[in-house]
């Protein structure tokens, strides 16, 4: 009879248990909706997904420069570790080897690491090899974190907070770090509130720097800008008065009227100085007079003479 379950056949049964009687039930809910499709790159089995984590895995396999963003910076040997330590370097930690000879220079990094706080740990030498990535490290290594760079504003809101009119220090196409670290040092003696470089293709805050500094890099904020024609204009559209030092430049140096605005001053590399585009966007390109046939100065050595000579002027 219809809708007696007790006939042969009226109750479906399955090897995973729970019958159902007629032909409602699971069926039913078999045919209801399961919501939007996933996107092809969510869909584990689609071609679309494993292309997007096979690209995933290759940017995680690329390696890291020593410095950079994606991790600290390794210093090997015993001289290098002790002149980070005589300049007063940030260092986070020392990895010293298991059972190395000790002498002098090993000697004088304890009483300094003791004298500055520097945490240091006891390693194998194996382990010392793969931190350093085989470099020849004598037994000892020093391990500085990834610097903390500025945004280029945050040097007005400086100037802003001690009452004064911004002085920052740009710099185009300065490679050399020990460039880097002597500009550093010398807006930090003429009382600069920092220094700008570019992301790429720049010099960057590695220990090497740090050394050239003297120390000023814990004083002076370096920030990086993504790109430098377009924080020139926005510093220009913030009333900042932007001079790039060139060769043959329009003013000379002593002959340019600067008061106490505020200023950028732009600093290229010694052999192609300013690039062309972040020259045309200078309100001013200034020259430094020398006697001689000399063609450019070092940046380190430029940016000494224009900030005395504007510190001079203020």
């Amino acid at each position: 009879m219809p809708g007696n379950s007790q006939r042969r056949g009226a109750i479906k049964k399955s090897g995973k248990g729970n019958p159902t009687a007629g032909s409602g039930g699971r069926r039913r809910q078999g045919l209801e909706g399961k919501g939007p499709t996933p996107r092809a790159e969510e869909r584990p089995n689609h071609k679309a997904y494993k292309m997007a984590r096979a690209t995933d895995k290759r940017q995680a396999a690329k390696p890291k420069r020593k410095g950079s963003d994606g991790g600290p910076e390794w210093v090997a040997g015993r001289n290098s570790v002790v002149e980070l330590l005589r300049a007063k370097v940030p260092v986070s930690g020392l990895y010293i080897g298991e059972g190395i000879e000790r002498d002098e220079r090993l000697r004088e990094i304890f009483r300094l690491s003791s004298e500055h706080h520097v945490p240091m740990l006891e390693i194998t030498r194996n382990e010392l090899d793969r931190l350093t990535s085989g470099a020849v490290h004598q037994g000892i290594a020093a391990k500085l974190n990834a610097y903390e760079y500025a945004h280029p504003d945050d040097l007005l809101d400086l100037a802003a907070e001690r009452g004064e009119d911004p002085l920052i220090v740009v710099l185009d196409g300065v490679t050399d770090p020990r460039n880097l670290g002597a500009v550093v040092r010398s807006a930090s003696g003429f009382g600069a509130h920092g220094v700008v470089i570019p992301e790429r293709r720049s010099a960057q805050m590695t220990a090497s720097a740090w050394k050239t500094s003297a120390g000023a890099a814990a004083r002076v904020r370096v920030a990086r800008a993504t790109n430098l024609t377009r924080q020139i204009k926005a510093y220009q559209e913030a009333g900042v008065m932007v001079i790039g030092l060139a060769a043959d430049g329009d003013v000379s140096l002593p002959d340019l009227e600067l008061d106490d605005g505020p200023l950028v001053v732009v600093i290229g590399s010694e052999g192609k100085g300013i690039t062309r585009l972040v020259a045309e966007n200078c309100d001013q390109l200034v020259s430094i007079p020398m006697a001689s046939d000399l063609e450019s100065l070092n940046a380190g050595v430029a940016a000494g003479i224009a900030l005395y000579a504007i510190s001079q002027q203020r």
